[in-house]
């Protein structure tokens, strides 16, 4: 019987906002595999603010992706089981993670520039491939680990800390002993759902004053501040810093959508502070991958650790899900679930 792959395709490059123009629903027929080619069924597809970059004309930011021309499949990654294999490095029944695409098939020859990773039987549901278990905890794990260099006894802020990334920064600090976790997110069920997880305290971006709070949470400053958001809250923050600070830039959602981003006025600061401010990209971070996964999988399983999953349901809630994600309407890692039937463990 021939399968028919959906597809979702960029119709028209986006300027600023993304909107329903931008998108073109499609369907094609699935081609045969020949030697070394497998076939993949797509079971989840994850949504990340990156994604905005692709699509946009003359270029993709710092995301390493190329851009993509009107008519291509929107780039993005998620989990597929192999269906069939004329590879000698996948079986039938296997479950990777890695670029797909917004399509239901993908017929591959599992090249390095897709960034396949095989997932590893642990018996927890294979959507963990897109959160804790995947580029997700890897961000989470590697950027405030490696880059971040806490220590038990710190004291750590964390912005955009209802978000797939700084849910998951919050549970490693305090798996780690940090002293106090500070986050900041926008409303009070994302806060409530932090400090559930672990923050000691919350910062309501969009009633509170930061920097009130700031003073308040934290009169001593921050050790390490896990920043994904950018522009005024990343400014801000940098008033709170202690001698020797990590600043972590992990993301800058605040900032995708305008047209020049933002330097913070108070960036010398890092001077009088001795602090650094660190860069992070987590393709540099190949090489800690089997190591983040490994631990994040363990506190899960020690029950230190809760992946914070927004489940959409339904492929053709794609474009809905990825212009959600910059107003705000997910709490936790945005995943849409592709495939109809019960959840997989893997």
């Amino acid at each position: 019987m021939d399968l028919i792959n959906r597809q979702w395709t960029v119709a028209e490059h986006p300027i600023s906002e993304l909107v329903e123009k931008h998108f073109k629903y499609q369907e094609s027929s699935v081609s045969k595999l020949v030697e070394g080619e497998v076939l993949l069924k797509t079971h989840y597809l994850n949504i990340a603010p990156v994604m905005r970059m692709y699509m946009m004309k003359g270029g993709a930011g710092i995301s390493r992706e190329k851009h993509l021309k009107i008519g291509e499949v929107i780039h993005g990654r998620g989990i597929a089981e192999v269906l069939e294999s004329f590879h000698p490095d996948y079986q039938v029944g296997d479950f990777v993670h890695g670029q797909i695409g917004w399509q239901t098939y993908k017929v591959s020859q599992m090249k390095q520039e897709e960034r396949f990773i095989k997932m590893k039987k642990r018996n927890l549901p294979v959507h963990y491939g897109l959160s804790a278990l995947g580029m997700t905890g890897y961000s989470a794990y590697c950027g405030f680990m490696d880059r971040g260099q806490p220590h038990a006894g710190d004291t750590v802020l964390v912005s955009g800390a209802a978000g797939g990334v700084g849910s998951l920064v919050i549970q490693i600090a305090k798996a780690i002993g940090c002293k106090k976790v500070v986050g900041i997110a926008g409303g009070p069920e994302k806060c409530a759902i932090a400090m559930s997880l672990g923050a000691d305290d919350m910062i309501d971006y969009k009633k509170d004053d930061i920097e009130s709070k700031l003073d308040e949470y934290m009169p001593e400053g921050f050790d390490v501040f896990f920043d994904n958001v950018g522009g005024a809250i990343l400014e801000s923050s940098l008033n709170f810093m202690k001698r020797g600070a990590r600043v972590v830039l992990c993301g800058g959602i605040s900032e995708y959508t305008l047209p020049v981003r933002p330097i913070p006025q108070n960036i010398m600061s890092i001077r009088s502070k001795a602090a650094s401010i660190l860069g992070f990209l987590v393709y540099n971070h190949t090489h800690q991958f089997s190591e983040a996964e490994d631990k994040m999988a363990g506190w899960i399983t020690d029950n230190k650790l809760s992946p914070l999953v927004d489940m959409v349901d339904g492929f053709d809630k794609m474009p809905e899900a990825l212009m959600g994600l910059y107003s705000g309407t997910n709490i936790g890692k945005r995943i849409v679930k592709v495939i109809d039937g019960p959840e997989v463990l893997y």
